[in-house]
């Protein structure tokens, strides 16, 4: 089927074989694209003037150094004109090279001139357009706030924020898994009169419940702990429901100064305001026998409760605006949401939340040469986040349905192939895989950690990229399933 170009923009192709320019401008033509064809880079360069000019196409083949300082003059004449480099060998370095000199795409010869138009209709699909002036400012502004949200559950977030900022009363920050705990803990710190002093965070999910003890309270006294460390300043214990029980008794002490923790280099007990944050229901775990229930009080004299991202689907334009330009502003391609990506990205419930919306984003900034994020792309890869390979039901070996699966799926010639697909194929088994691990385990981190064989801190940073979280000991809500079929052969929602 013959590939649609928007409109009628014109085509300007520079390639010093002329048999091949001949072919492309047939071929440009025959869609309703006029066409202005040369040899050399420069000869092209002076065209760029043209306002209907819609599309570059360069080849690099023979004098590869000219064409890229050709199109990096391109880029600064028109940085919104798609160009396609063609020539040069089916290399890595040949696509990076033209990827970061700021190509759309490259496509290494011999090529069929029906693959390029192809890339040629993508590369036209979506309309060439800036963010609105409105958008950039706000998403410059956005960049630079400690919390990005105007809706009524941050709106009052921010208002429980502000009576604590000059307090010194310990805080408990709860919510989901990459829902900011750790920058509303920053943004307590960072705005307070304690804002000179030492910000010092420690995840106790990450530590070895041996380690938890000498990090917070020192080894000796020349090997001090993190309560001196933040002495004067604050001292924030992420994850606090994985504090080890016995250590939850001696920081009950320390809050109540009882058991003081001597600052070596003042000789004065530490002065260190503690923020705490937990993701999952304490009072679950109080009532377990898991968590003190004289700790729980002591930290919960100023609860903050941080809403998850579906419960604000308001603020999920402003965050993503403001994603892409912290991607931009750190080197990643720039790219922009149309309004239907930005209806897609509200629409979904964000399991991971600001942490998964702002990983999709980069993930596509990195990997798509499209300037302009559609909803086909956010559909794409929202779907590839959650798969699930599926058997044919016949009873055969997990192997047998997989094989039989990616065999379908290579063959068809129409399946469009998602970058990474070794990524893609390894998070649809390590989805379902934890997900089943921590269901049998009633969501205990640590039982899940031993069945799989891997460490605590690596199933910990698995969970967090796949947007799981045990919840209160229970399992996360189950998510779609994504079967591929032989029928279907390729992995689309």
């Amino acid at each position: 089927m013959r590939p649609e170009l928007r409109g009628a923009a014109k085509v300007l192709i520079a390639d010093a074989d002329p048999s091949l320019r001949l072919a492309l401008a047939r071929a440009f033509a025959e869609l309703g694209c006029p066409v202005r064809s040369t040899g050399p880079a420069a000869t092209l360069l002076k065209w760029l003037g043209d306002p209907e000019v819609g599309l570059v196409i360069l080849d690099t083949e023979r004098t590869e150094d000219q064409a890229f300082q050709a199109l990096r003059e391109i880029r600064r004449a028109r940085p919104n004109l798609p160009v396609i480099v063609t020539g040069g060998q089916a290399t890595l370095t040949t696509a990076v090279r033209s990827v970061e000199a700021g190509a759309f795409d490259h496509i290494a010869k011999p090529y069929r001139v029906e693959d390029l138009v192809a890339v040629a209709a993508r590369a036209l699909a979506a309309p060439r357009h800036l963010e609105s002036a409105r958008a950039q400012a706000r998403a410059q502004r956005d960049d630079h706030l400690p919390m990005i949200g105007r809706s009524a559950p941050m709106q009052a977030l921010y208002r429980s924020i502000a009576r604590l900022v000059s307090s010194d009363v310990a805080v408990l920050i709860v919510g989901e898994c990459g829902t900011g705990k750790a920058l509303i803990a920053r943004a307590l710190h960072d705005m307070g009169p304690r804002r000179g002093r030492a910000f010092v965070p420690l995840s106790l999910a990450a530590l070895d419940p041996r380690d938890v003890e000498a990090q917070l309270f020192g080894r000796a006294a020349d090997q001090p702990g993190k309560l001196v460390e933040a002495d004067g300043g604050t001292l924030f214990l992420d994850t606090i429901g994985d504090l080890p029980h016995e250590i939850q008794a001696r920081l009950v002490r320390l809050i109540d100064g009882l058991d003081p923790v001597i600052n070596p280099a003042t000789g004065r007990p530490s002065n260190a305001r503690i923020v705490a944050a937990a993701h999952q229901d304490l009072t679950a775990r109080v009532r377990e026998g898991r968590f003190r229930e004289d700790l729980y009080f002591r930290l919960n004299v100023a609860p903050l409760r941080v809403p998850a991202l579906r419960d604000r689907p308001d603020d999920v334009p402003d965050l993503a605006h403001a994603f892409l330009h912290r991607a931009r502003r750190e080197g990643l391609p720039a790219k922009v949401l149309d309004p239907w990506a930005e209806q897609r990205l509200r629409a979904h419930d964000w399991p991971g939340n600001v942490r998964e919306l702002e990983n999709v984003l980069r993930r596509i900034c990195a990997l798509y040469p499209d300037e302009v994020i559609t909803a086909p792309i956010i559909e794409r890869e929202l779907a590839d986040r959650w798969p699930v390979l599926a058997a044919d039901g016949g009873g055969g070996s997990l192997a047998q349905a997989v094989t039989q699966t990616l065999t379908t799926y290579f063959a068809d010639a129409s399946a469009e192939r998602p970058a990474a697909l070794y990524d893609h194929i390894i998070r649809a088994v390590e989805f379902p895989l934890i997900q089943a691990a921590l269901q049998a385990t009633r969501g205990n981190k640590l039982k899940a950690a031993e069945i799989l064989g891997i460490n605590r801190n690596t199933l910990k940073k698995k969970m967090e990229f796949l947007g799981l979280d045990t919840r209160s000991g229970r399992t996360p809500p189950q998510r779609p399933v994504e079967v591929i079929t032989p029928e279907r052969g390729r992995i689309a929602a």
